[in-house]
């Protein structure tokens, strides 16, 4: 079975690319950059190495050329000036386009290459904060427009996941050096989309905290199950799908009612969903932080 996609229409490229379709139709007239083939009613159609290619022009032109510089150069010039800006600094603008190529064509070697190369400078989280996080960003923009289907995210985020818990796993000799209270991690009902929520129990451990990882779509009637314990607790959840805009009042109210006020803990919230609350009407113990990074240099503090 051939996974590869050969095929990309103008809205795909101004998707996968941030250039304008009416940007990319100029560069065409003006600069022959483009060469697409033409369906009988007219319609553009660019080949993979079409795509490969306006990736790289966008990278140079994001990094400060000038596009008539660009189109002046023949397709291994091209690369070759690629080459030597990445060489120069680790572009984030890069390793996106990497990641998108790697996902559309189901590509796990090419992911790993290009892991791989960061590696060699950079600490994981480093990788993950500066890295996997602007791309997911994008990746949602992609779903949003309907570029990529069910498939291509769930491949890339599982390769993402997999290094995530190769990291983590190397954490397990590191000792527990805060023990002033533990973190239960967890995600709602019905909710799996469960990559920050994992990489924060890698950056809590790293830091020397104790950590209960529970994982994803956990009922609060289970959680109750910590409300006897003596520990001092902070809950963190990720609210990206669930729970729906309409019941996360009620949602909270609920947890707050049956966990928070029964023990001396505390509700931390991240995500999409939390960051559209009406946060001045949130009980006391329930704290929302827009970033992970937020909660790291708030933890290091």
């Amino acid at each position: 079975m051939n996974n590869i996609r050969t095929s990309f229409s103008i809205k795909d490229l101004e998707n996968f690319s941030g250039i304008k379709a009416h940007t990319i139709r100029i560069w065409e007239k003006r600069y022959n950059l483009l060469e697409p083939s033409r369906t009988d009613s007219n319609i553009r159609n660019y080949s993979l190495e079409s795509f490969k290619k306006l990736l790289n022009v966008t990278f140079l032109y994001n990094n400060g050329f000038k596009i008539s510089k660009i189109a002046s150069f023949c397709n291994d010039q091209i690369l070759e000036e690629t080459n030597k800006v990445v060489s120069e600094k680790a572009s984030k603008n890069q390793f996106i386009n990497e990641m998108k190529l790697a996902m559309l064509n189901f590509d796990s070697r090419f992911f790993e290459e290009c892991y791989q190369k960061l590696k060699l400078d950079l600490p994981f989280g480093e990788i993950f904060i500066n890295y996997f996080i602007p791309f997911l960003d994008e990746l949602g923009l992609l779903w949003q427009t309907n570029s990529i289907n069910p498939a291509h995210e769930h491949f890339i985020s599982n390769l993402i996941k997999q290094k995530i818990l190769v990291n983590t796993e190397g954490l397990s000799d590191v000792s527990i050096s805060k023990k002033g209270f533990t973190f239960v991690l967890f995600l709602p009902d019905n909710e799996m989309h469960d990559l920050g929520l994992s990489f924060l129990n890698y950056e809590l451990l790293l830091r020397g905290y104790k950590t209960i990882y529970l994982g994803g779509a956990v009922p609060i009637d289970a959680i109750e199950y910590f409300t006897a314990t003596n520990e001092n607790l902070i809950f963190i959840s990720y609210f990206t799908i669930e729970p729906a805009m309409d019941y996360i009042q009620e949602y909270l109210e609920y947890f707050n009612e049956t966990i928070l006020q029964k023990c001396d803990s505390k509700l931390w919230l991240l995500g999409k969903k939390a960051r559209d609350m009406e946060k001045d009407t949130l009980p006391e113990k329930i704290l929302v932080y827009d970033t992970i990074l937020e909660v790291l240099e708030m933890l290091d503090c």
